[in-house]
């Protein structure tokens, strides 16, 4: 299940008038001036792996430039605590397989659209710090054919949008709806432990988002979001700011609200993990059966090992190497 920072963003940012305040901010002025913003449009489809689907939400975006030419604005949204230190290769692989799907439905093109790829990062350890650029990951030989080697290598840059180090302040006044300078701020403060001591100060923002015509809607998306990530105290904070922003009522209905929905969430979560571990202990005492009509010894360690692990590839990998093993060195 996708965790509450992929729920928040993927809510906020799927729809193209706030995914264009997010847009017009890391890309370059005059960038920004080619694009026909009014024609941004969100596109279907997902080039993620699946094994990065908990953290990370792929978004893609169409638009044109004022001349009419297409541009594809993909934006991966980055949840990770560390930074990667193969996003740029990562996001080549993303862009890559999104032209190829591009070519299979326009193959009379005889050209391939602009991809923009950009990475937003509001990790706990600091800023981005991976290689923004593919070729930095090359280590060429230096001396006089270093240019030579610099062109054989693929050249390949994404944009990168470090809300941490970004000033409070200066996410503030972004352009942009509400919403979005909302997120941006809770985003980059929601890993912190003053999270919930913070949330009066960014009580303007909450009434400016409640204005909007979506205003309740989006801070619903809000209330579910603090009440996952801010801690023991968000409860109440986040209470004495829905009061002053949309009256007691207003806020005590969306709390009871808000706790049904946690509370299920909660239990399906479980009901999820329970499945895992299930599975998990079938596929483990699988390996352990196998390997005793084998005839191959089994340590009391070694079983321990086994019935222990909870990481079903692990398991699978093992299950195979027991079919075939001599020993037990072999399956490890």
């Amino acid at each position: 299940m996708p965790g509450p920072h992929d729920q928040l963003v993927r809510f906020t940012f799927e729809h193209p008038e706030r995914a264009a305040a997010e847009l017009r901010a890391v890309l370059p002025p005059q960038v920004v001036a080619q694009i026909d913003w009014s024609s941004l449009r969100r596109e279907s489809g997902s080039v993620v792996d699946e094994e990065l689907r908990e953290s990370q939400s792929d978004l893609l975006f169409s638009a044109r430039l004022h001349g009419g030419e297409p541009l594809l604005l993909y934006l991966l949204l980055e949840h990770q605590s560390t930074v990667d230190r193969w996003m740029a290769l990562r996001m080549l692989q993303y862009v890559v397989r999104q032209l190829v799907h591009w070519r299979q439905k326009h193959p009379k093109s005889e050209v391939l659209p602009v991809i923009i790829p950009v990475v937003m990062f509001h990790g706990a350890n600091g800023g981005w710090t991976a290689a923004r650029q593919l070729e930095s990951l090359f280590p060429l030989p230096e001396g006089e054919a270093t240019e030579w080697w610099r062109g054989v290598v693929p050249r390949f840059e994404y944009l990168v949008d470090d809300l941490t180090r970004e000033r409070e302040e200066a996410l503030r006044a972004r352009w942009g709806p509400p919403l979005v300078r909302l997120v941006l701020v809770l985003l980059r403060g929601g890993r912190s432990q003053e999270l919930a001591q913070r949330l009066l100060a960014w009580k303007g923002l909450f009434a400016e988002v409640y204005a909007t015509p979506e205003g309740p809607k989006e801070l619903r998306a809000v209330v579910h979001y603090l009440l996952e990530v801010g801690g023991p105290g968000a409860s109440h904070e986040v209470r004495r700011v829905l009061d002053s922003v949309a009256g007691e009522k207003q806020t005590e209905a969306w709390m009871k609200t808000m706790g049904q929905i946690l509370r299920e969430e909660g239990r399906a979560i479980g009901l999820e993990e329970g499945l895992l571990k299930g599975r998990a202990l079938e596929r483990a005492e699988g390996v352990l059966r196998i390997l005793e009509v084998r005839g191959i010894a089994v340590t009391a360690k070694a079983r321990q090992r086994v019935l222990a692990c909870s990481d079903l590839d692990t398991l699978d990998r093992w299950f195979r190497r027991a079919a075939t093993a001599t020993r037990l060195s072999e399956v490890w």
